[in-house]
């Protein structure tokens, strides 16, 4: 009895198994034919589409910006000096 238990639940893990890797396949394939049809639509945008004046200001204003961080970045860390604080006492009115 013990070797028609086992088979039993081999069986019925296989059967799990298959229906899973079933349902995994046909998610791929709708993934699959979105991405394509995603990708149709944007070649199709890029196609017909030239940015515009307002568009590549705003990206030179971005490159001029990140070549300003570069250039921070790359720059001699400069010495901070802190001023000391006068020792001044303070003197209150009786």
């Amino acid at each position: 009895m013990t070797q028609d238990s086992v088979s039993f639940r081999i069986t019925r893990s296989t059967e799990d198994l298959a229906q899973t890797i079933h349902a995994l396949s046909h998610r791929l394939v709708r993934l699959e034919q979105k991405l394509a049809a995603l990708e149709l639509a944007v070649t199709a945008v890029d196609a017909t589409s030239q940015p515009s004046a307002e568009e590549l200001g705003s990206l030179e204003t971005v490159e001029r910006l990140l070549s300003d961080c570069r250039s921070l970045l790359s720059a001699e860390p400069t010495p901070i000096t802190m001023a000391q604080p006068s020792s001044q006492e303070d003197t209150y009115a009786a």
